[in-house]
């Protein structure tokens, strides 16, 4: 038997399955999905078993053995096996890059070397034999030193030592000692026999005969009887009890956020959207729905009923959402609906952790994963429904590779298993509401909110206004008198900043230098908590100057706002209220994010100050408040979804206001008001913003009219980068139909990053056939060639930014 075997080496000549001879006593046992470990060239390497088959078309003297099987059940099931192959295709990734992504990190390999030593009489050298202390395998990290790496190099060449590489997984399976406690008639016996003066192994077995015949961890019985380790050692040795060691799951903590979403009656545009889900899903039909609800109308029940419906024909669930910060109030919601049935999987877990959530769900412990971008690998067999909550969020798109987009992959799983996809969001992507208004979506709408209530009066404040009355402060007037009659009442506030740290810049009034990153074509951001300025694109730090590094003058100033400073304004402007700040810095630790909206849930803070991580799915009753401080941050970024995306922030952050009884006011700050973003997203007024939008790209010839890829080159080395984007834009043009536009090369929006200059050149076309095969051609030069001379380039199909 032959193994189909893809090697765990991101390299071009090995994006391959290699031929393995099954040893005989594997043949029952192995199957397509199982991690194997297999020689390759001097070592041994990780593998994952792709296919079986009776013949190679090599000799059979020149194939080499499996030399171990690490699972006995398949780790990626044949569906998933497929899909990895599809999308190796789709984004241009190496085959291993496909597979690994289907796993969790904790399963990947750990490749350790170790000294054997095979002729010990052999060795002579004094510093070595000391080095070795007598040891026949001794860890190569531990041979720290040129003089012993040299002696390590000698000697295996001679071959008195061996390098023998060990490839482990990288999380092991946790396990707790479990004592089983034996039965009274025997703990009566070893009690008679004990001597007078062992009087703590009398008093544990006492407290044994109360619990005879249960089974406790070694760690609760130490605490409860109060004994040290020694003394049960020595119980165990006369046969009061045995010892062993159980398998158990590290458990996530679960967010204990006070919810307040009880089931309630479904509306009738509820009612109708759920009906169109469920019948498609008893239809057996790949289906995708696009559920455009306002904010507030009520989609996470829908949710619920939809999952709830398939649940109860024995499949299962998937359910997506854009940020870490949304899954603990998801997950909250999920679990007291279903309970025990729910996993929960997103970056904030331990690597041990998501292994642990991975197994449950191989095992069919749960039927509901709850997760990020990633948990759409979730290694169910009988999926009966997936959701995207937030479908126009960016980061469902995976920044490196393989660069996938979760909603392509639902959809590919959905064929699959003839399910239906639900995207939902209060104001879908434009390619998605294209594809529902050309019906290769379906669309449910929601008009209304679900408890019926107004949306919240919206009002633009125009900051240049604000400047001409004398107010320089980051509050307008208005602003400043609503957050204060919210503290008089005793409601909750939301304020929203798009930015992180201090202030933007630094700037010099005389001069005009801005104090950037040495690394980078990028200014550095104030951090005012240990007066540092950083770099937030390769993390460059450097201190504060006194003075302009230009003219050397005393005027340099602080220029911008970030939530640092909006926090400081806060305390000068309401020194009673109590604020929480949630930004990259504040949740940098595990469980952050549960612990402040646990304690803005309970009503321990007044306003809530965030970033991006607040603007959306936060359901809280007592939020009456939502200001947006600077409203202009997206809207003048260099990229074609500037405006889209300042529409979506704007519509999100507006809707966490008045979602329950109380009525909610809105406050967005702007020096540009009568922009149709914002003046669109003060009504949430999707359908004319979807049209003036859609119009504008019709014009410049971007998605969804266009599809389009880009391509960046990067190296230390300016005229070389430029020469190799020359040359591989002539590549394209030489090879693409002349339907395709390519534009470029040109230098990237922030031309530099850590050390390295970057070109880049987009593709825009309707339909090209030979895409991938000129792509994948112009990926082969690339890996055979150019990469020797230090270039790095990336291909992304269909990215979320072109900066």
């Amino acid at each position: 038997m032959i193994a189909e075997v893809i090697v765990d080496v991101s390299a071009y000549p090995i994006d391959r399955p290699f031929d393995y001879v099954v040893p005989a006593h594997l043949e029952v046992v192995i199957e397509a999905g199982c991690r194997v470990k297999v020689p390759f060239g001097p070592r041994k390497v990780l593998g994952y078993v792709t296919g079986l088959k009776e013949e190679s078309g090599l000799e059979s003297g020149k194939l080499k053995s499996i030399h171990e099987l690490i699972d006995l059940e398949p780790v990626i099931s044949g569906e998933l096996l497929d899909l990895s192959r599809w999308l190796a295709t789709q984004t241009l990734a190496y085959e291993i890059d496909a597979l690994q992504v289907m796993l969790p990190a904790a399963m990947r390999a750990k490749y350790e070397k170790f000294i054997v030593v095979e002729e010990p009489e052999s060795i002579e050298e004094v510093d070595f034999l000391r080095f070795l202390a007598g040891r026949q395998r001794v860890p190569l990290a531990e041979a720290d030193t040129p003089e012993l790496l040299r002696s390590v190099r000698r000697y295996a060449g001679q071959g008195i030592i061996t390098v023998d590489t060990v490839v482990n997984q990288k999380t092991a399976v946790k396990k707790v000692r479990m004592i089983q406690i034996a039965e009274a008639d025997i703990l009566q016996n070893v009690l008679d026999t004990i001597h007078a003066n062992a009087k703590k192994q009398a008093e544990l077995l006492r407290w044994m005969l109360e619990r005879a015949g249960q089974t406790v961890s070694a760690k609760q019985l130490m605490e409860q009887s109060g004994i040290q380790p020694a003394v049960l050692k020595a119980a165990i040795e006369r046969g009061a009890a045995s010892e062993a060691y159980a398998e158990v799951y590290r458990e996530p903590e679960a967010p204990q956020l006070k919810d307040t979403a009880i089931p309630m009656e479904l509306t009738g545009e509820q009612q109708l959207a759920l009906d169109a889900i469920t019948t498609s899903a008893d239809h057996g039909q790949a289906e995708t729905f696009l559920l455009h609800g306002v904010t507030g109308s009520g989609k996470t029940e829908v949710y619920l009923r939809a999952i709830n419906h398939v649940l109860e024909q024995g499949k299962e669930a998937i359910v997506l959402v854009p940020e870490i910060s949304l899954t603990p109030q998801m997950t909250s919601r999920f679990k007291e609906r279903f309970g025990p049935l729910v996993a929960v999987m997103h970056s904030g877990l331990s690597a041990g952790e998501k292994y642990d959530e991975w197994r449950k769900i191989k095992r069919g412990e749960v039927k509901v994963v709850v997760g990020a971008r990633s948990a759409i690998f979730a290694p169910f067999e009988n999926i009966g429904i997936i959701i995207l909550d937030e479908e126009h969020e960016s980061t469902y798109k995976q920044e490196d590779t393989p660069r996938y987009h979760a909603r392509d992959v639902a959809i590919k799983r959905s064929e699959y298993y003839g399910c239906p996809v639900i995207l939902g969001s209060a104001t879908p992507s434009l390619e998605s509401y294209a594809r529902a208004s050309k019906d290769v979506y379906t669309l449910l709408t929601l008009k209304r909110r679900a408890k019926d209530q107004e949306l919240p009066t919206v009002t633009v404040v125009d900051m240049r206004e604000e400047l001409k009355t004398g107010n320089r402060s980051m509050f307008s007037v208005s602003l400043a008198d609503a957050v204060r009659e919210r503290l008089h009442r005793g409601e909750q506030t939301v304020l929203f900043l798009n930015k992180r740290g201090f202030s933007s810049f630094v700037l010099c009034r005389d001069c005009g230098t801005v104090v950037e990153c040495p690394n980078c074509d990028i200014s550095l951001t104030y951090h005012r908590a240990n007066e540092m300025l950083k770099c937030h694109y390769c993390g460059h730090e450097e201190r504060v100057p006194l003075v302009c590094p230009e003219c050397e003058s005393e005027y340099i100033r602080f220029f911008g706002t970030g939530t640092q400073k909006a926090q400081e304004e806060i305390a000068k402007l309401f020194p009673e209220a109590r604020v929480i700040r949630m930004d990259v810095d504040t949740t940098r630790q595990k469980g952050s994010h549960e612990r402040l909206l646990r304690q803005f849930s309970e009503g321990q803070a007044d306003i809530l100050l965030g970033t991006q991580m607040i603007a959306k799915g936060l359901d809280f009753p007592n939020i009456t408040l939502v200001g947006v401080l600077a409203a202009d941050t997206t809207l003048h970024l260099a990229d074609f979804r500037a405006a889209e995306k300042t529409f979506q922030l704007m519509t999100q952050v507006s809707g966490r206001a008045g979602r329950h009884e109380l009525p909610g006011e809105v406050f967005i700050q702007t020096y540009t008001p009568e922009h149709y973003a914002i003046d669109l997203a003060k009504a949430q007024h999707y359908e004319p913003f979807y049209n003036l939008e859609m119009a504008a790209r019709r014009q410049y010839g971007y998605p969804p009219f266009y599809y389009v890829t880009l391509v960046q080159f990067t190296h230390e080395d300016l005229l070389k980068v430029a020469d190799f984007a020359d040359k591989g834009t002539r590549f394209l043009k030489g090879n693409l139909s002349s339907n395709t536009v390519i534009i470029g090369p040109t230098a990237s929006a922030i031309s530099r990053v850590n050390n390295r200059y970057r070109y880049q050149c987009l593709i825009k076309y309707k339909k090209e056939p030979k895409l991938i095969e000129t792509l994948q051609q112009l990926i082969k030069y690339y890996r055979t060639d150019w990469i020797k001379a230090g270039l790095t380039m990336t291909v992304d199909m269909e990215p979320a930014s072109i900066y």
